[in-house]
Protein backbone atom coordinates (compact mmCIF):
# COMPACT_ATOMS: atom_id res chain seq x y z
CA UNK A 1 0.00 0.00 0.00
CA UNK A 2 0.89 3.79 -1.07
CA UNK A 3 1.39 6.09 1.69
CA UNK A 4 0.35 10.05 0.15
CA UNK A 5 -1.43 11.15 -2.68
CA UNK A 6 -2.25 8.65 -5.18
CA UNK A 7 -0.41 9.61 -8.55
CA UNK A 8 -3.18 8.65 -10.12
CA UNK A 9 -3.90 12.13 -11.91
CA UNK A 10 -0.56 12.78 -12.82
CA UNK A 11 -0.98 9.21 -15.14
CA UNK A 12 -4.42 9.91 -15.97
CA UNK A 13 -2.57 13.86 -16.79
CA UNK A 14 0.21 12.15 -19.17
CA UNK A 15 -2.49 9.75 -20.79
CA UNK A 16 -4.81 12.75 -22.08
CA UNK A 17 -2.08 14.38 -23.19
CA UNK A 18 -0.85 11.51 -25.30
CA UNK A 19 -3.97 10.62 -26.54
CA UNK A 20 -5.00 14.27 -27.48
CA UNK A 21 -1.50 14.68 -29.48
CA UNK A 22 -2.58 11.68 -31.03
CA UNK A 23 -5.85 12.38 -31.91
CA UNK A 24 -4.74 15.74 -33.45
CA UNK A 25 -2.58 14.09 -35.31
CA UNK A 26 -5.20 11.85 -36.72
CA UNK A 27 -7.50 14.74 -36.82
CA UNK A 28 -5.47 16.86 -39.26
CA UNK A 29 -5.20 13.50 -41.34
CA UNK A 30 -9.27 14.17 -42.02
CA UNK A 31 -9.74 16.02 -45.80
CA UNK A 32 -11.15 18.63 -45.78
CA UNK A 33 -14.53 19.35 -47.61
CA UNK A 34 -16.20 20.19 -50.91
CA UNK A 35 -15.59 24.08 -50.30
CA UNK A 36 -11.55 23.38 -48.82
CA UNK A 37 -13.25 24.51 -45.16
CA UNK A 38 -12.66 22.26 -42.01
CA UNK A 39 -15.81 20.65 -41.84
CA UNK A 40 -15.44 17.36 -40.59
CA UNK A 41 -12.30 17.90 -38.78
CA UNK A 42 -13.64 20.70 -37.21
CA UNK A 43 -15.16 18.58 -33.96
CA UNK A 44 -12.42 16.09 -33.70
CA UNK A 45 -9.94 18.64 -33.91
CA UNK A 46 -11.49 20.44 -30.71
CA UNK A 47 -11.90 17.68 -29.09
CA UNK A 48 -8.53 16.05 -29.33
CA UNK A 49 -6.93 20.37 -28.30
CA UNK A 50 -9.40 20.00 -25.35
CA UNK A 51 -7.61 16.71 -24.25
CA UNK A 52 -4.69 17.95 -24.30
CA UNK A 53 -5.77 21.00 -22.22
CA UNK A 54 -7.93 18.34 -20.04
CA UNK A 55 -4.43 16.67 -19.69
CA UNK A 56 -2.31 20.03 -18.40
CA UNK A 57 -4.76 21.03 -16.05
CA UNK A 58 -4.61 17.65 -14.57
CA UNK A 59 -0.86 17.41 -14.35
CA UNK A 60 -0.65 20.96 -12.92
CA UNK A 61 -3.16 19.97 -10.12
CA UNK A 62 -1.81 16.76 -9.79
CA UNK A 63 0.20 16.66 -6.24
CA UNK A 64 3.91 15.28 -6.50
CA UNK A 65 4.91 11.87 -5.41
CA UNK A 66 7.43 8.54 -5.90
CA UNK A 67 5.45 6.32 -5.53
CA UNK A 68 3.76 4.94 -8.61
CA UNK A 69 0.13 3.18 -8.26
CA UNK A 70 -0.60 0.93 -11.02
CA UNK A 71 -3.90 -0.43 -10.86
CA UNK A 72 -5.48 2.04 -13.38
CA UNK A 73 -2.80 1.45 -15.92
CA UNK A 74 -4.68 -1.72 -17.49
CA UNK A 75 -7.88 0.69 -17.97
CA UNK A 76 -5.45 3.52 -19.57
CA UNK A 77 -3.75 1.32 -21.61
CA UNK A 78 -7.15 -0.58 -22.79
CA UNK A 79 -8.67 3.27 -23.57
CA UNK A 80 -5.66 4.20 -25.27
CA UNK A 81 -5.70 0.91 -27.52
CA UNK A 82 -9.36 1.46 -27.89
CA UNK A 83 -9.07 5.13 -28.98
CA UNK A 84 -6.86 4.35 -31.52
CA UNK A 85 -8.81 1.51 -33.03
CA UNK A 86 -11.53 3.51 -32.87
CA UNK A 87 -10.41 5.77 -35.31
CA UNK A 88 -9.05 3.14 -37.49
CA UNK A 89 -13.01 1.67 -37.34
CA UNK A 90 -14.05 5.11 -38.47
CA UNK A 91 -12.56 4.72 -41.59
CA UNK A 92 -12.42 1.61 -42.47
CA UNK A 93 -16.12 0.46 -41.46
CA UNK A 94 -17.79 4.11 -41.26
CA UNK A 95 -19.00 6.30 -38.00
CA UNK A 96 -22.20 4.13 -37.61
CA UNK A 97 -20.44 0.62 -36.96
CA UNK A 98 -17.14 2.22 -35.55
CA UNK A 99 -19.39 3.83 -32.47
CA UNK A 100 -21.73 0.74 -32.25
CA UNK A 101 -18.13 -0.76 -31.59
CA UNK A 102 -16.32 1.11 -29.32
CA UNK A 103 -18.86 2.98 -27.03
CA UNK A 104 -19.65 -0.73 -25.08
CA UNK A 105 -16.01 -1.39 -25.68
CA UNK A 106 -15.46 1.79 -23.11
CA UNK A 107 -17.95 1.28 -21.21
CA UNK A 108 -16.93 -2.32 -20.37
CA UNK A 109 -13.47 -1.16 -19.40
CA UNK A 110 -15.09 1.70 -16.86
CA UNK A 111 -16.87 -1.49 -15.47
CA UNK A 112 -20.33 -1.98 -16.57
CA UNK A 113 -21.24 -5.51 -17.44
CA UNK A 114 -24.81 -5.31 -18.08
CA UNK A 115 -25.63 -6.94 -21.46
CA UNK A 116 -28.26 -4.72 -21.76
CA UNK A 117 -26.47 -1.63 -21.10
CA UNK A 118 -23.64 -2.47 -23.04
CA UNK A 119 -26.17 -3.23 -26.13
CA UNK A 120 -28.36 -0.05 -25.28
CA UNK A 121 -24.78 1.67 -25.64
CA UNK A 122 -24.48 0.39 -28.99
CA UNK A 123 -27.33 1.10 -30.11
CA UNK A 124 -28.21 4.56 -28.08
CA UNK A 125 -24.54 6.05 -28.56
CA UNK A 126 -24.59 5.45 -32.42
CA UNK A 127 -27.82 6.97 -32.78
CA UNK A 128 -27.99 9.93 -30.76
CA UNK A 129 -24.15 11.09 -32.09
CA UNK A 130 -25.54 10.81 -35.15
CA UNK A 131 -28.88 12.73 -34.68
CA UNK A 132 -26.39 15.36 -32.70
CA UNK A 133 -23.16 15.59 -35.39
CA UNK A 134 -24.59 14.77 -38.49
CA UNK A 135 -28.39 15.65 -38.67
CA UNK A 136 -28.87 19.12 -35.85
CA UNK A 137 -25.20 20.06 -36.92
CA UNK A 138 -24.71 19.61 -40.27
CA UNK A 139 -21.50 17.99 -40.59
CA UNK A 140 -21.08 15.52 -43.13
CA UNK A 141 -20.37 12.16 -41.55
CA UNK A 142 -17.01 10.03 -42.36
CA UNK A 143 -17.51 7.29 -44.33
CA UNK A 144 -16.36 3.68 -44.50
CA UNK A 145 -13.56 2.51 -46.89
CA UNK A 146 -14.92 -1.17 -47.24
CA UNK A 147 -18.24 -0.80 -45.53
CA UNK A 148 -20.39 1.86 -44.45
CA UNK A 149 -23.79 0.99 -42.91
CA UNK A 150 -25.00 4.61 -44.75
CA UNK A 151 -24.89 2.90 -47.24
CA UNK A 152 -27.25 -0.06 -46.89
CA UNK A 153 -29.86 2.32 -44.86
CA UNK A 154 -29.89 4.88 -47.02
CA UNK A 155 -28.35 8.69 -46.56
CA UNK A 156 -27.11 10.05 -43.91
Amino acid sequence: MTSGPSPAPRVVGVALVLLGISATATSMGISLDQYGRWGARFFPLAGSIALILLGLMELRNAPATSAVERKHLPAIAALLILSVAYVWMISALGYLVATALAAPAALWVFGVRSAAGLGAAALLCSIAYHLVFFKLLGVFPPLGRYFDLLDVIGGY
